[in-house]
Order: structure tokens, then C-alpha cells, then sequence
């Protein structure tokens, strides 16, 4: 896969993604749940029972043949804070999707990034140990025409192992590598997932330091979920103070009689059908302390998000501005790196020019093509150090997703 096809794999089937997302929706079936009440709820069944003298009440209602209840709330200031409490709580699960799909799509992008370099520095390293060998057997000719010490065979030999250590652990890192990537973009640990070899731009920036952070304190989720929460809670300590006024119910309740219950015995007149609808009022008096004891909780709840809010801030401010830093630290790395690989470079052109003119030795142009094979490999680490730093950078201003989807130009 390339980069983008891996990152959108990830958004797309990611299993950590997929457990915010059922979160989300438990929290839009929690409005539906707080809003039950408003809308009106039947019962029926039966109060059948024989009565022996006065017909007495079951469960609070006449013995009956069939009855029949409903109840509505009208008005209840609590539930109503309640239900827009849990559309706001609905509104928090869904940024906290968001925030997931953010933190996954990094992640991906990382071990993305290390699947590649083990990759890339693996080929190089398998390359290194044929350079290693060819440099042994020009050493073993030497030793054989006694132009050289056998120490300088032992040594040889060593290195040849030693480069052959280095090729099997990064081939052991490849895997680990492409694995972590398989089960990161929602695979089965038994899969592997290989890094395309693609022509890839580093990603763009915020043109400054200042509009990065800017950007990141208006769009950050970490940031919004907080307020979210903030603004939850004042809907609780609101509903939790609406505890202490009135409330207006919708009642009704039907009853089909019968005579064997001794109602025409006990009462002046006998009704078959029996029905009754109405209002019920219910006026708290005495509301007890526990109401101004959970307010103050509530608000206690608010003060402590009200400080990590401002913490967030100052956490998100300070890590792009050290991961800003760290762009210009990667990114001077990698010119050395470059100009280091270029110096490299050219001194195994002259080594072959001198191999050529008879001035050198063919151990002395695989040594130098050693040394080259090692400028490749910081060349790459320094790449990729720059790219990942960029990444985190995306990250933190909540631009990193939007950078991975836009389609190559």
C-alpha cells in the first residue's frame, strides 16, 4: 500500500476507530432514551381476581378484567436539562470519534514510516554483506600470496558476520514492522502489510509557528471535547437545581369491570367501562440537602475540567512550539546528512578512477563503497526523521488527515 491508501484503510476499518464509533452511537441512543418520557407510554394487562366482600384495590387499581395506564411527562424542567445533557454528551462521542480517527491515522502513518525504512535500510544492509564478503575473499588471495596477515582475515571474516547480524535483525525489524502495520489498519496478526515504493513530497506546513497554534487551539478535539464536557456539566447542575420546581404529568387510566367483583353490592351504580384522564401536579417542598450537595459537586466537576482546559492549551501550545523545533533540528540533520552522502559519493568515484589507474585496491574501492552503503543509510534515518517530525506537526494543528487525503498531484 501507499501512505494514503494505508491511512484511509485505517480511518476506514481501524478497530480502536470502530469502538469510538460505537460509543457514538450509545451516546444517540442515550437522547432517545432521556427523551423517552415526554412522549406517552401505554401499559395493559389484566387485574383479574375474585372478591369476597369489598372490592379492594390490586397494585393500586380496582380488580378488573382488563386495564389499561399511560403517563406523560408536560413539564419537567430536571428531564429536559437531562435530555439536552445527552445530546451534548452525543456531540462529545462524536468528537471523540474525530480525535481517534486523528491519533490512528498518526500512529499508521509511523509505523508506516517504519516499515518503509526497514525496508529501504535492509536492502542496503543485504548489499553491505556482499560488499563485506567480496571484501574477505580479496583479503583470503591476500593471505594466500602472503601480502597479508591472517589477522586481516580474521577481520574480514568478522566483519562479514557482523554486517550478516545486522542484515537478519533489520529483515526481523521488517517484519515486526509490516506486521504492527497490518494489525494497526485493522488485519489479522497473521498479515503482513508492505510500504509501495513511491515518490513522496515531505507534507506542507502552516507558512508559521504562530498560525500553527493558532490553528490548533480553534480545531484541536482534544480541546473541543473538553468544552463539551464543561458545557455537560452545566446542563447537569442546571437540571440538578430544577429538581426543586414543579411537575406536570399527562395520566389517564382505563378499566373493564366486572359483577362478580360485587361492585353493584357496594357502590349505588355499576359501569362496565371505566375511564379517567388528567393532570397530575407535583410540588417539591422540601428538596433536602442532597440537592446543594450534588450542585457543589457538579461544580467542583466544572473547576477541575476548567483547569485541564487551560492545561490542554498551554500543553498544546508548548508541543508545537518544541515540534516546530524539531522540524528545524531534522531538517539541518538531513542536509548533513546529504552533504555527507555526497562527500561519500564522490570519493567512490575517485577510488574508482584510482582502481582503474592501478593506485588503489579493489579492497581498498569496497571499503570506501562500505563506507558510502553506511552515508546511505543516515541519509534515510535523517529523511525520515524529518518527515515524522512534519507529521507530528499536522497532528497537533488537526491538519494531518486532511494532508493524507488530498488525492497526488
Amino acid at each position: 500500500m501507499t501512505l494514503r491508501q494505508a491511512v484511509e484503510t485505517a480511518i476506514r476499518q481501524n478497530p480502536d476507530i470502530a469502538l469510538a464509533r460505537l460509543e457514538e452511537e450509545k451516546a444517540r441512543l442515550a437522547v432517545r432514551v432521556e427523551r423517552d418520557p415526554f412522549a406517552p407510554r401505554i401499559t395493559a394487562g389484566s387485574g383479574l381476581a375474585y372478591s369476597n366482600g369489598f372490592p379492594m384495590s390490586i397494585e393500586g387499581s380496582a380488580p378488573s378484567i382488563v386495564q389499561a395506564n399511560a403517563r406523560q411527562f408536560i413539564f419537567n424542567r430536571q428531564q429536559s436539562f437531562a435530555v439536552a445533557q445527552a445530546k451534548e454528551d452525543a456531540r462529545g462521542a462524536s468528537l471523540a470519534v474525530t480525535s481517534k480517527r486523528d491519533e490512528v491515522a498518526y500512529r499508521v502513518a509511523s509505523l508506516y514510516l517504519d516499515a518503509e525504512r526497514a525496508a529501504r535500510i535492509g536492502d542496503l544492509a543485504r548489499k553491505d554483506v556482499e560488499t563485506q564478503a567480496k571484501v574477505l575473499e580479496t583479503v583470503q588471495a591476500q593471505v594466500r600470496e602472503g601480502r597479508a596477515l591472517p589477522l586481516a582475515e580474521k577481520t574480514a571474516a568478522y566483519q562479514v558476520a557482523r554486517a550478516r547480524q545486522i542484515a537478519d535483525s533489520l529483515e526481523d525489524d521488517q517484519a515486526t514492522a509490516e506486521t504492527a502495520l497490518a494489525i494497526g489498519l485493522g488485519f489479522a496478526a497473521e498479515d503482513r502489510v508492505r510500504p509501495v515504493e513511491e515518490q513522496r513530497s515531505a507534507p506542507v506546513l502552516r507558512q508559521s509557528e504562530e498560525e500553527a497554534i493558532q490553528a490548533a487551539l480553534e480545531s484541536n478535539t482534544e480541546l473541543r471535547r473538553l468544552e463539551s464536557q464543561i458545557v455537560s456539566k452545566e446542563l447537569e447542575r442546571r437540571g440538578e437545581k430544577a429538581s426543586r420546581l414543579p411537575r406536570v404529568d399527562l395520566v389517564a387510566q382505563y378499566g373493564l369491570f366486572a359483577k362478580f367483583n360485587n361492585y353493584a353490592e357496594y357502590f349505588v351504580k355499576f359501569q362496565r367501562n371505566n375511564g379517567q384522564i388528567g393532570v397530575s401536579f407535583q410540588i417539591p417542598l422540601l428538596a433536602g440537602p442532597g440537592v446543594s450537595a450534588q450542585v457543589a459537586q457538579t461544580l467542583t466537576d466544572i473547576a477541575h475540567l476548567k483547569i485541564e482546559l487551560t492545561n490542554t492549551r498551554n500543553r498544546i501550545a508548548s508541543d508545537l512550539q518544541q515540534s516546530f523545533r524539531q522540524v528545524k533540528r531534522a531538517e539541518t540533520a538531513g542536509d548533513v546528512a546529504r552533504l555527507d552522502l555526497e562527500v561519500a559519493r564522490e570519493q567512490l568515484s575517485v577510488d574508482l578512477a584510482q582502481l582503474q589507474e592501478g593506485r588503489l585496491t579493489l579492497r581498498q574501492v569496497e571499503e570506501a563503497r562500505i563506507v558510502e552503503n553506511q552515508k546511505w543509510i543516515a541519509f534515510y534515518d535523517a529523511q525520515y526523521a524529518v518527515e515524522r517530525a512534519r507529521w507530528n506537526v499536522l497532528r497537533l494543528t488537526g491538519d494531518l488527515v486532511a494532508s493524507l487525503e488530498e488525492p497526488p498531484k
